[in-house]
């Protein structure tokens, strides 16, 4: 049973989306055969450990943000969305209620973005607080021979999905974890649409990048403002399953993930279709913690947050803001990081233009004419009273000398003259 809901959870509708849109008798349509439950699976699944959904809590846990999940609907019944599930709406079958789904896949990716614990397993979607908005397109699967089975939405229907999402549905995130291998002018113009409006949309890279896979370019991925998540295991490494190339902005957890399936239980699957979710479960705490973010601020954010992909990143081309790996993005996605450190300014601020003085030649040779009056009337005032200096002193010692009689200011000292002595002189010795 875990390997058929494994390879239902890597589905991914690489399908054209162009058949006609199914009938108006299928407005009452009912799954003709529902997926099974899950399993109990014991321990706490690997994504949680990684991104730690409790520590995440004590800074937002998605409340008042609205996810649309595009995909095969939503079990509103299962114990771990319950009365977390919006009415939202049926694209694949006009029907005006998203909640129900026919192959488990959109319920799987909707419990890894708002599910709550089930049973004694530490299972918890990343933004348990948030409300799930389920918009059904499809019900394709892989089936056994490789190929795909099921009905999905025309590309028509797929661009009034996201249309509705964003004005009927008032999403704030939306979450495709669907893939289609040709773009859509109708369906780019919807993506651009919910941007423009404020809407964070993120979308998986697709699982065809094994050697030897075409790789495709996937889309919506590959369209500017959405943000397309590959895939890694639990080591970190990149899934050898997840495409590669510059629509790959970040990577998740996608491989052996443990998710909730509808009717209750839980199960495993992997898929870029999986680590999309963990992306939109962060942009919904992100639009919480801080509300007037825009879709490209909100990206920035996760980006920039990323811790290092393994072998480092290629180098940045011209203008880029960083360095992004075609496998890897800018990086592994890090909610606790996204949701606290302060981002620096989007990019360098730029060098003050220097002020260069402009000046006609006759005004420039005024200023210098001046300029060297002022310096000659300096040195002409120090002269001047440098002389006014020396005739003051001059008259000073003609006026004292004249006063004197031209004698000196201080007499010459007269030395006493010695008396004769008379060395023959009676009574007196002989000095010889």
């Amino acid at each position: 049973m875990v390997g058929r809901r494994a390879a239902a959870a890597v589905a991914v509708v690489f399908a054209l989306l162009l058949l006609p849109s199914p009938p108006a008798a299928y407005a009452e349509h009912v799954c003709d055969q529902p997926p099974p439950a899950g399993q109990q699976l014991a321990g706490t699944p690997f994504a949680n450990q990684l991104y730690a959904p409790s520590q995440l809590a004590t800074l937002a846990t998605g409340a008042g943000v609205r996810v649309a999940v595009i995909d095969s609907g939503v079990d509103a019944d299962t114990p771990a969305l319950r009365g977390r599930v919006a009415a939202g709406a049926d694209f694949l079958h006009h029907d005006p209620d998203g909640r129900q789904d026919c192959n488990g896949h959109g319920t799987e990716v909707a419990s890894l973005i708002a599910g709550r614990p089930v049973g004694d397993s530490g299972f918890q979607g990343l933004a348990p607080g948030a409300t799930i908005v389920p918009v059904r397109v499809t019900e394709e699967e892989d089936d056994q021979g490789g190929g795909t089975s099921g009905d999905h939405a025309s590309f028509a229907d797929f661009a009034d999905a996201i249309d509705w999402a964003v004005g009927e549905g008032r999403a704030d995130v939306i979450n495709l974890s669907l893939v289609t291998t040709e773009g859509d002018t109708p369906v780019r113009a919807a993506v651009a649409r919910a941007v423009d409006k404020g809407v964070v949309v993120v979308a998986a890279a697709g699982n065809h990048g094994r050697p030897g896979d075409p790789n495709p370019t996937p889309f919506p991925a590959a369209y500017p403002g959405v943000i397309g998540v590959g895939s890694v295991n639990s080591s970190g490494v990149r899934s050898d399953f997840s495409q590669h190339g510059d629509y790959v902005d970040v990577v998740a957890a996608g491989e052996g993930v443990t998710a909730a399936a509808p009717g209750g239980g839980l199960d495993l699957g992997s898929g870029t279709s999986f680590a999309a979710p963990f992306v939109a479960a962060t942009a919904a705490l992100i639009r919480q913690r801080f509300p007037d973010a825009t879709p490209a601020e909100v990206a920035r954010r996760i980006e920039a947050t990323t811790d290092p992909a393994p072998g480092g990143p290629v180098s940045a081309g011209p203008g880029d803001d960083a360095a992004r790996n075609p496998e890897y993005g800018f990086g592994l996605l890090n909610p606790y990081r996204a949701l606290t450190e302060t981002l620096g300014p989007a990019s360098p601020a730029a060098p003050v233009a220097e002020m260069m003085p402009v000046q006609d030649p006759a005004a420039a040779a005024r200023a210098a004419r001046r300029a060297d009056a002022r310096r000659a009337s300096l040195w002409m005032a120090v002269g001047g009273l440098g002389v006014v200096f020396v005739i003051g002193a001059a008259a000073v010692v003609v006026r004292q000398g004249r006063r004197r009689g031209w004698t000196p200011a201080v007499p010459v000292s007269r030395v006493p003259a010695e008396p004769e002595r008379h060395l023959d002189r009676p009574g007196e010795p002989l000095i010889r």
